[in-house]
């Protein structure tokens, strides 16, 4: 029933504002059923002085004869377009109140039959006309019309509705379709005629069949789009949680978290997630691909390489310095790709050796023997479409078949995953798909199963005019949410600078399975790999340092620095003779043994932040006023932690508002207390 019509019958079932009493409440809801009573009132109020002017005139008495049938046959002419039973009953009333309005003009109202005519005959119509009003309004169907029923009209005749509910913004209809003549099939062809017929939008109408009855269905109508105001992200959902949890990306239209799950869970049933994003240029699908991003970025037990060789740092530079591998050119993409093929078995052999069926958080977690934990992977690739095109159409194929069981989540974004861009076997094996707004239904097929598109999902309406609208089909989401709209959360600049330096401290760093099979596969793309700031620091991965930390995890450097940096690259072999013989010694350089580093006393991240506020006191004490990272790198033994982690705590101070940026880059004046306060 449309909006506008619910509100009518509810108004008639009040009284008017300001009126009280059993009087008028009666009067209110009288006033619907008066015009017939009134029409009735009326014919014979004129037939008084009808009969005044027209008694025993022969040529007005064939003149209203004349004048019923003809009325009575417009009627009947006009009333085509409706039921059968309306232009009956509409016939009949014409035809017996102005037959008896012609008889009252000749004999006079009060002669023979035609007062009891008029008092039965006239009352009895004027009530049919009431009950007929009121069977009009059928709460067990999806509405009423003139055509014999919403559903009829759309051609679901003879469909029951059992039951309903109905939210303020959201009616749920269960149907039972009658066995033998119609299908699940049917009512999704039915879709587009009902949205028509209720005046909503295409998508505003969806249709979930039954698993366990061909002859049952469910229909959605959602009039109002409730998604239409952004929403700012809330935060993260578990800061500092494992992967394992729900990755919150946005709402669906009736305020349900939007959420991913990338590691499986047997005692869900539910296995690891590979994802296709898709959306054309304007959907917002890297807007929403970055919020996903944050939000595993600000997990404990998960490291990100993440992959755009089309916009390089343009979409992913917030987060880079968060990001432990990120190839932006070709070249690292091959080599990324290239290393996560070689960690697959590896980490595999890993889970088995320690006896995991799969991944879990468990084993992020140092293990019985004391061996270090190992992280899940995310393997996330942006604007894909040209690493298939410069790689390899099936560049993903293999990772997808086999990562699931090793820990990792493959994530692949591009605008279009057609079948010239992507190989099916691809597309067949990333399992769940994101799908915001595309150019046609075809490219939605592309996305999005065709049970879901048959449900109503129409993410070709959207197109680019409402960036952050999607459909998620992914393990984990229940299967009536596949065909409901969601948006994304809208994620600004500041807070994905917040999650890469509040988070941290946290944040877990690679294995040394995953780290070794990198380095084979890779070489120097891996272990050259760039490694960005932090903001707010001037801790560079281009600064030559001989005192770099090694990781206690992963026995392996946390600071690589840039690529190539001593002018030495790969390619410089080729122009090496291997026959040719070595030039001679001519002198020897004695270098100098390294001091033995001096023991380090492992501290909580409490206690080394406190020894920082101690340090910070320290220098009031001796009259600073500005210091930078070098002044506490000096200290980097004394806080038991490596350089990277303490440059790590300058942005944190200066979110605490403890320190305050100066107008030199890398310089920081300290706010003292009262200051502070």
């Amino acid at each position: 029933m449309a909006d506008t019509e619910l509100d009518a019958y509810e108004a008639q079932l009040r009284a008017p504002d300001g009126a009280g009493g059993l009087g008028a409440y009666l009067a209110h809801r009288a006033k619907p059923h008066a015009p017939p009573w009134l029409t009735v009132i009326v014919t014979g109020v004129v037939s008084i002085p009808a009969h005044l002017f027209w008694d025993d005139n022969a040529a007005a008495t064939a003149g209203l004869t004349l004048a019923s049938v003809a009325l009575t046959g417009v009627t009947w002419w006009a009333g085509k377009a409706t039921t059968a039973q309306r232009r009956l009953h509409s016939a009949i009333t014409v035809a017996c109140g102005t037959g008896w309005l012609t008889a009252a003009s000749i004999a006079g109202p009060g002669a023979g039959p035609l007062p009891s005519l008029y008092a039965i005959g006239g009352g009895g119509l004027a009530l049919s006309w009431n009950i007929r009003q009121i069977l009009r309004r059928n709460p067990d169907s999806l509405g009423a019309g003139a055509g014999g029923g919403l559903l009829e009209k759309v051609g679901l005749a003879k469909t029951m509705v059992t039951s309903s509910d109905v939210q303020p913004n959201k009616a749920t209809f269960n149907m039972q379709l009658p066995r033998g003549e119609l299908t699940h099939d049917d009512v999704t062809k039915a879709l587009p005629k009902l949205a028509s017929a209720l005046d909503v939008a295409p998508n505003a109408v969806r249709a979930m069949g039954d698993p366990d009855s061909a002859s049952r269905a469910q229909i959605t109508v959602v009039p109002h789009d409730l998604l239409k105001n952004t929403t700012p992200v809330p935060g993260p959902s578990s800061p500092g949680g494992s992967i394992a949890d729900a990755v919150v990306t946005g709402i669906y239209e009736d305020g349900t978290p939007c959420v991913l799950f990338f590691p499986g869970d047997s005692a869900q049933a539910r296995n690891a997630m590979h994802l296709l994003i898709m959306g054309m240029t304007g959907s917002g699908k890297s807007e929403g691909g970055l919020t996903a991003l944050a939000e595993i970025l600000t997990r404990r037990d998960v490291v990100v390489w993440a992959s755009d060789p089309a916009k390089a740092d343009q979409t992913l530079g917030p987060l880079l310095p968060a990001i432990d591998w990120a190839a932006l050119d070709i070249k690292s993409t091959g080599a990324m790709l290239e290393a996560l093929k070689a960690a697959i078995p590896a980490r595999t052999r890993w889970l088995a050796k320690y006896g995991y069926k799969q991944w879990e958080p468990a084993c992020a977690t140092t293990q019985a023997d004391g061996a270090p934990g190992m992280p899940y992977l995310v393997g996330w690739f942006e604007e894909a479409a040209k690493t298939l095109r410069e790689i390899d159409e099936d560049a993903f194929t293999g990772i997808a078949q086999e990562a699931r069981s090793a820990g990792v989540s493959l994530v692949v974004s591009m605008q279009r995953a057609s079948g010239t861009q992507v190989s099916t076997d691809t597309r067949a094996s990333l399992g769940s798909s994101w799908c915001f707004g595309v150019r046609s239904e075809t490219d939605a097929g592309f996305a999005l199963p065709g049970e879901v598109l048959d449900a109503g999902a129409a993410p070709h309406t959207w197109k680019d005019k409402k960036p952050g609208y999607a459909y998620l089909v992914a393990n984990g989401i229940p299967e009536t949410f596949w065909a409901t709209p969601a948006r994304s959360y809208l994620t600004g600049r500041e807070y994905l600078d917040w999650v890469v330096i509040a988070f941290a401290p946290t944040r877990s760093v690679l294995d040394p399975i995953t780290t070794k099979a990198a380095t084979t596969a890779a070489g120097k793309l891996f272990t050259n790999r760039t490694r960005y700031p932090v903001p707010g620091t001037t801790f560079t991965t281009t600064e030559a340092d001989p005192e770099l930390d090694m990781d206690d995890n992963t026995g392996h450097d946390q600071y690589d620095g840039e690529q190539a940096h001593d002018g030495f690259d790969d390619e410089d072999l080729d122009d090496i003779n291997p026959q040719e013989q070595l030039p001679s010694v001519t002198h020897v350089v004695q270098l100098a043994s390294r001091a033995p580093a001096k023991p380090r006393t492992d501290v909580t991240p409490e206690q080394a932040r406190q020894v920082m506020e101690e340090l910070l006191a320290e220098f009031e004490g001796e009259g600073r006023t500005v210091v930078g990272p070098k002044d506490f790198m000096e200290h980097c033994d004394r806080h038991g932690r490596s350089r990277q982690w303490i440059s790590g705590q300058i942005p944190a101070f200066v979110m605490a508002g403890r320190l305050a940026e100066t107008d030199v880059a890398g310089r920081y004046r300290i706010v003292r207390d009262e200051e502070a306060a």
